[in-house]
């Protein structure tokens, strides 16, 4: 099971730092890739976590997602 957080912008310009898993992919750069191309589509949606609080994003909504790098930042 993959798991990777993304920092997402909203159209609103808020930030908001997001937990993203599915059990059925099991490498990290393809979560990223199936979570771009769902919230690509028109109504394209994550099931995500905020904490502990279940989080549905929707892509009508995101106006920028990033992925965090392993390792320091520099």
């Amino acid at each position: 099971m993959a798991t990777t957080v993304l920092r997402v912008r909203l159209v609103s310009g808020d930030r908001m730092d997001i937990t993203y898993d599915d059990p059925d992919v099991p490498d990290e750069a393809d979560l990223v890739e199936h979570a771009i191309s769902a919230l690509a589509q028109d109504s394209g949606m994550l099931r995500t976590k905020h904490g502990d609080r279940l989080v549905v994003l929707y892509g009508r909504g995101v106006a920028a997602i990033e992925v965090a790098p392993r390792g320091a930042v520099v």
